[in-house]
């Protein structure tokens, strides 16, 4: 039992607002050393441009200059992404403002509001813009000047922005410092990657070219790219051209792509567009400090990008720094670690203030662990060079015996159906996680794997195997085949993650027709991962990729394992960190205010304790009951009291049906239910044990609570095994054929969901709800958007899964279906209930009867005059009214004394009528 009672998260809130002051005076200093925020001033800008080889037409850029407090100081370039504009950079460029810089923002040609078509960062045209950019800043005042027209100068941005700045450097000389994030080296390798060498090399020797064979066309990202490019300009932006193809692509970009698309091949045209839009032409002649960003979850845009990159520029001479951060196009965006080391930079090399930041290596190394249950944490590994620049420590490659014979893989005709490894844009996790069940298909992979490791090994850079790769002798067409290497790491368990989410493509022509073996060395995709001890990499070469165009002639081929190879991991030991560096004096301020609020947190605590005993965490008399509110209240800031006093109980065997208006609170105590909001007062018991946030009793419950979200291009039966995967429970314990039974998906659960009506996508997510077979299911608005026989169907399930000892509780605002579907009801009105109980007993009210007869006016006649009847109507066939404790057995008969045939009699209210009954009674606030 502890000393002292633990501090609410109620009272910890109010113990934080206490000390707000503090945290701001104190907090505030200590964390910026005296400095307070720095005010920026902004100015929205049009910027005239020369339209490249067109001198004589001028492009419009829409811009914005960010000022810092004090000027003349230098300037930075901010650049945005593809298909993006400069609102997306405004926190980058307010930032670079309060560091003391003057930033510029603009929307690049084709993008927002700016005219001109799009190049993709054509040395003719978008790098163009870009200088003419330097020479408007070189004429403002605020703008620090090296010489005439050269202004201190410096360039960042992301993907597209971040090559714009490589190129920009390699073409401009005033540029002073870059800091390119996530971006490319070579476009046409990006785009047309190719992986493997003819020739096995030593697997701890640098990467050679690709023997001037063609790549894979990595089709679905550039079909990405290309579509952004079609959409409509943004609100406010210029008006747009004529409606074409091409879109805002200038006509030799748009043909290009459409050659591409139409054969999943290069031509020499192609490839010297790509090239001229490629860092890797430039690099040679960059001279200015380059901080180079690259992330560790990016198919579009590996590591080996900056690799090359940092490779290339550090040959000069001129000084590369490297960082990796646990990000990319497929995962988070760059965080505050990147923002203040691109600061830091700048700040050095710039407005030459600060510590030299040097020319060191570091990545971000992912553990297991999340925080908060959610968010992945890590830790920064750095060391104080790039591996293998000249001066640095070069590259150490461990090499781990591979296992597995030569294996005959088939490419099927058209290349379909074809492994889904991963899709464009879509988280890391989530692609992970789609990859394990979908990324290797039977008879289309071959597969080698490493004996479990001993300890624990830090895989950081670009793995190689060797391989011997044959042509079945008799397979017309087998001479070219296309292969996509994968690495994974594969648990005791058995479950396997790929790597980095990614595969490495390359294609191979010429095979002898006499099934004679070439040799070859493939990279892997770049990865960092921390392999776990007793776990295995497993070395995967695929004949189809979803993501690339595949080869449609179909063939059978032989992959074997080099002799003597096996694969070959880069190690990169340095000094772990933390995931962010911290600085002490932040710390201790951060000590005094915990320390503060812990003090206020534990008076408020105490004084609470005295005036209610604590409840306990479990109660065992309802161990057996799903769900009891017990006086259950919620209030906001404001004054706002959305819940207010609720209680009912949900007894197995029940389908409750939780009624009211918009605004009612019936959201809120189903979010209440689920964990997701702490009550202000009150408590929720799910079988007996207290709610609160995260509690393990919450594995029991099922819910449903906003419109299915699924992958449409996999199967029902696709998308409910990758959600399970994610909850990290075992498969065993998912009872997906019995939660496709109830669901009653039938043979539909097998087909994609792209091709799913709206009420099959809703019986989907009650089968997604219903994995495990919880014994409690929560359910808000279930049959939005279904039609009447889809309403009908999906009161079956709720009905069925309930008759087998569940519960199942449904918010909704379809009255007469919850009627039909529901055994009890709970009807609130302004976060209060009005009535609970079962739907039978409050359908019947106070005694509203409906009598048909044969003469339903003389009929009335005789009800009104009996004693207490009111609420008398007549219609054609049968008269109603409101008995007010009358048996309905004394109104018949009376009604036959008075020689009228009676053919029957019954309640006549329905739950609509209730319902409306009793918020009209409510009185006003």
């Amino acid at each position: 039992m502890p000393l002292l009672p633990r501090p609410s998260r109620r009272a910890w809130l109010v113990a934080l607002l206490v000390v707000l002051v503090l945290a701001v005076g104190v907090g505030g200093t200590l964390a910026w050393g005296g400095r307070g925020p720095t005010p920026v001033a902004t100015r929205n800008l049009t910027i005239n441009v020369k339209d490249g080889p067109n001198r004589d037409q001028p492009v419009r850029l829409d811009a914005t200059l960010y000022l810092p407090a004090h000027t003349p100081a230098p300037a930075v370039l901010v650049a945005h992404g593809f298909g993006g504009s400069k609102d997306d950079v405004a926190a980058d460029a307010s930032d670079l403002a309060r560091r003391g810089f003057v930033a510029l923002t603009w929307s690049a040609r084709g993008f927002g509001a700016s005219t001109g078509q799009i190049g993709l960062d054509s040395p003719d045209y978008e790098v163009t813009d870009a200088s003419q950019l330097v020479d408007w800043l070189a004429t403002r005042p605020e703008v620090q000047l090296d010489g005439p027209g050269d202004p201190r100068v410096g360039v960042t941005g992301d993907s597209y922005g971040g090559a714009l700045a490589l190129l920009l450097a390699g073409y401009d000389r005033r540029i002073d410092a870059i800091a390119p994030v996530i971006t490319w080296n070579d476009l046409g390798q990006a785009l047309f990657p190719q992986s493997a060498t003819r020739t096995a090399l030593p697997l701890d020797s640098p990467a050679r070219a690709a023997d001037g064979q063609d790549g894979v066309f990595k089709r679905d990202w550039a079909a990405d790219l290309f579509a952004s490019a079609l959409r409509p300009p943004r609100d406010g932006a210029a008006a747009p051209a004529p409606v074409t193809a091409c879109g805002r692509f200038l006509p030799q970009v748009c043909h290009a792509y459409t050659e591409a698309a139409a054969t999943g091949r290069t031509s020499p045209a192609l490839l010297d567009l790509l090239r001229r839009s490629s860092p890797a032409t430039v690099t040679n002649r960059i001279t200015a400090p380059t901080l180079l960003v690259q992330g560790e979850q990016d198919t579009l845009f590996g590591l080996e990008a900056a690799d090359a990159n940092a490779r290339q520029i550090a040959a000069t001479g001129t000084p590369v720094k490297v960082l990796w951060y646990a990000g990319g196009h497929d995962g988070a965006a760059p965080g505050d670690e990147v923002r203040a080391a691109v600061g830091a930079w700048f700040d050095h090399w710039l407005a030459g203030r600060g510590p030299d930041p040097g020319t060191g290596f570091s990545y971000a190394v992912r553990s297991g662990v999340r925080a908060n249950g959610t968010t992945p944490t890590s830790r920064v590994v750095r060391t104080p060079g790039y591996p293998g620049i000249a001066g640095h420590p070069p590259v150490t490659t461990r090499r781990l015996p591979l296992h597995g014979p030569a294996q005959s893989v088939i490419t099927p005709p058209g290349g379909v159906p074809a492994a889904v490894s991963s899709v464009p844009g879509l988280p890391g996790a989530a692609s992970t996680a789609l990859g394990r069940f979908t990324g290797d298909l039977p008879g289309q992979a071959a597969v080698f794997s490493t004996d479990p490791v001993p300890g624990q090994v830090l895989v950081a850079g670009v793995p190689r195997v060797a391989l011997a790769v044959s042509a079945v002798p008799g397979q017309p067409g087998a001479a070219d085949a296309v292969f996509f290497g994968k690495l994974y790491d594969l648990g005791p368990d058995g479950r396997r993650t790929l790597l980095g989410g990614s595969v490495a493509p390359f294609q191979i022509t010429g095979l002898p027709a006499d099934g004679t073996p070439v040799d070859l060395t493939v990279t892997l995709p770049g990865v960092v991962r921390a392999v776990q001890s007793g776990h295995r990499l497993q070395v995967v070469i695929a004949t189809t990729d979803q993501a690339y165009a595949n080869p449609v002639a179909p063939a059978v081929h032989r992959v074997a394992l080099a002799a003597g190879f096996g694969l070959g991991v880069p190690l990169v030991p340095g000094v772990s960190t933390s995931a962010a560096a911290v600085p002490v004096a932040p710390l201790v301020g951060i000590g005094v205010i915990l320390v503060l609020a812990a003090l206020v947190a534990l008076a408020l605590r105490l004084r609470q304790r005295r005036r209610r005993r604590r409840r306990p965490d479990t109660d065992a008399a309802l161990a057996g009951v799903p769900l009891v509110l017990d006086t259950l209240s919620k209030s906001y800031p404001g004054g706002v009291r959305a819940v207010d006093g609720v209680s009912f109980r949900l007894d197995r065997g029940q389908v409750l049906g939780l009624l009211g208006p918009n605004g009612a609170g019936k959201s809120t105590v189903l979010r209440m239910v689920m964990g997701l909001i702490t009550p202000s007062d009150g408590q929720v018991r799910l079988f007996g044990h207290l709610v609160r946030p995260g509690a393990p009793v919450l594995s029991r419950t099922g819910c449903f609570v906003e419109g299915p979200g699924f992958l449409p291009h996999l199967s029902g039966a696709e998308n409910l095994r990758l959600y399970w995967a994610a909850t990290g429970r075992p498969a065993t314990d998912a009872h997906l054929a019995e939660a496709l039974k109830i669901a009653g998906l039938g043979d539909a659960v097998h087909r994609k969901v792209k091709t799913y009506s709206q009420g099959m996508r809703q019986r989907l997510a009650i089968a997604q709800a219903m994995l495990g077979l919880p014994d409690l299911l929560l359910l808000d608005e279930p049959t939005n958007g279904l039609d009447p026989p889809q309403i009908h169907q999906m009161r079956e399930v709720l009905c069925g899964y309930a008759s087998g000892g569940r519960a199942v509780l449904v918010s909704s605002h379809l009255l007469a279906e919850v009627e039909q579907t529901c055994t009890h009801v709970v009807v609130m009105h302004r976060g209060r209930v009005l009535a609970a109980g079962e739907v039978a007993a409050l359908v019947a009210g106070r005694g509203a009867a409906s009598f048909v007869v044969d003469a339903p006016v003389r009929a009335a006649g005789v009800l009104r005059g009996l004693a207490g009847i009111t609420g008398v109507e007549v219609d054609e066939t049968a008269v109603h009214a409101d008995l007010d404790g009358l048996p309905r057995a004394a109104a018949v008969a009376a009604l036959v004394r008075a020689g009228l045939s009676v053919s029957s009699a019954g309640p006549r209210r329905r739950l609509e009528d209730a319902f409306l009954a009793l918020v009209n009674e409510e009185p006003e606030p």
